[in-house]
Parts: C-alpha cells; structure tokens; sequence
C-alpha cells in the first residue's frame, strides 16, 4: 500500500484513509485475530496460555515487526502465531480446529462491525457522509473491511499453517496430518507462489467479494427503511 503512495498511484484522500485503516488493523485486529486464538485456547484447556503472554489485547504481545511491513506496504500481513499445547483439550483434534476457526472469525465479525457502522452513518447522517469528511470515513471503512474479510479468506485456506489446514485436520486420520506438517513449508511456499503469479490470488478475490456481497445484505437490512440506495 505506501508502494502505490510512493509510486503516486494514490490520491491523498486515500493514502490517509487507508493508512489509517491499516495502522487501526496492525494494533487492533492482528491483535485480536490472535487473542482470539488465545482465548479459545484457554476456555478449551490450555491454561498454561496466560502464562506465555498472549491472553491480552495488548498489540505489543502480538506484532510481528516483518508482518507489520508487510501490512502497511501491500496492504496484507500477518501477526505472531499462538502457541498452543493441544494436549490440554479434551479432544486435542476438534480443539485446534476450534481455536484455528476463531481467529478467521474474529475477522469476519470485525468487518462486519465495519460494515453496521457504514451503514448506520449512512442511515443517520447521510449528509455528512457524501462530505469531503464523509470520503474519508467511507474510504477508510471500505479498506478496512476489505482487509478483515481478506485476511479471513486467507486463512481459511486449507493449507499447512494457515488456520484452515488445523480446521480440516479435524477431519484426516493422524497419518495425513502428519503428512502436512512434515511439508507444511513446502505447502506454504508454494501457496505464495500461486498467489503472486496469479492464479489464486482470483479465487480468493472471487471468494473474498461473494463473502463482502453478503456480509453486506445482511448489515444493511437493520437500515433498510432508512436508507434510499
């Protein structure tokens, strides 16, 4: 993202707004996408959680410096992952499962916070809303939804580490899950690879936009009667 504002491919309503979207998911919502690794963790068995220091909301026990840039330049990073010792959990399979799931989830519900709070100051103050004031708001609202629901997507791939390779190892035989963990890198770096040449970075646009579309319906129907769009 400060690539194109370097390059000058952002007008500086934008550059502002997503800026200030992305420092907002950096110290906010990596951070919780991670607690909420944590806590699920927790209320599952692994007590010793607390003691390792990422049963809090505080930004500093979750950045990822690497990740961080990451995020701030093309608009897409990652956090420090939770440790979890899984063999507190009654059933140690579903247990990462569910903890791996809620952190996607934390995303969604994130952005679609996002997305009630768009609609609500579009319900309630419409004027103010198509502002100069109101560009930035529906600009930085839109970023940061986008992110959210990215991220989400992202991570619900079922590939090795991503948090949607625990949820369908909940589905394998151990010898499987093995398997993947021994390549997981492998699996990883070719992830990457398909993302950066192009092929997969269209399935995860065209899931990431049905996903929106949807999301969307459902946070406007509270507005419905207020809203003329």
């Amino acid at each position: 993202m400060l690539s194109q504002l370097l390059r000058g491919q952002l007008t500086f309503q934008t550059a502002v707004a997503e800026i200030l979207a992305v420092l907002v998911i950096i110290f906010l919502i990596l951070p919780l996408h991670e607690w909420a690794h944590a806590q699920t963790a927790y209320l599952l068995g692994d007590k010793g959680i607390k003691e390792r220091g990422r049963l809090s909301l505080n930004p500093l026990s979750h950045i990822d410096p690497i990740g961080a840039l990451f995020m701030l330049f093309i608009g897409f990073g990652w956090a420090k992952p939770v440790p979890v010792d899984s063999r507190y959990f009654k059933n140690p399979k579903l247990g990462m499962g569910i903890t791996a799931l809620m952190g996607p989830v934390s995303n969604i519900v994130a952005g679609f916070v996002g997305m009630l709070v768009f609609y609500a100051l579009l319900a309630f103050a419409p004027s103010f809303m198509f502002s100069e004031g109101g560009g930035y708001v529906t600009t930085f609202l839109n970023f940061y939804i986008t992110v959210n629901i990215n991220l989400a997507v992202f991570n619900l791939l079922p590939i090795p580490p991503l948090d949607g390779s625990k949820v369908l190892f909940t589905f394998l035989p151990d010898k499987a899950v093995e398997f993947f963990y021994r390549y997981q890198m492998i699996f990883f770096a070719l992830l990457f690879i398909l993302i950066f040449t192009g092929p997969l970075s269209s399935v995860l646009s065209y899931l990431s936009g049905n996903l929106i579309n949807g999301m969307s319906w459902l946070a406007r129907l509270p507005f419905s009667g207020l809203l003329s769009l």
